[in-house]
């Protein structure tokens, strides 16, 4: 069940890195960091769906404003909607 996430990151990730500006760039690899950290803490977990998925990046999320600036927020939390698509 991982895989499809993992997946679904690295696709994405491929895409952004082909046709991607650089504020494109910037979002998805500080968002890249998180997800992978979301993931790991699901699978030590062993459960993982959509809603377990959106409550870790929620957390990661908040942790990204106090991080950054409005709009390098904007940039990430525009990344998280496009990435959440995939699934």
């Amino acid at each position: 069940m991982f895989e499809k996430y993992d997946t679904a990151l690295d696709n994405w990730i491929e895409g952004i890195v082909a046709s991607g500006d650089d504020d494109a760039l910037f979002a998805s690899g500080y968002l890249q960091g998180h997800f992978a950290v979301a993931l790991a803490e699901l699978e030590t977990d062993g459960d993982i769906d959509n809603a377990l998925l959106d409550g870790k990046m929620e957390k990661c999320l908040e942790t990204a404003r106090g991080e950054l600036s409005d709009a390098d927020y904007a940039l990430v939390e525009a990344a998280w909607a496009q990435l959440r698509g995939q699934f």
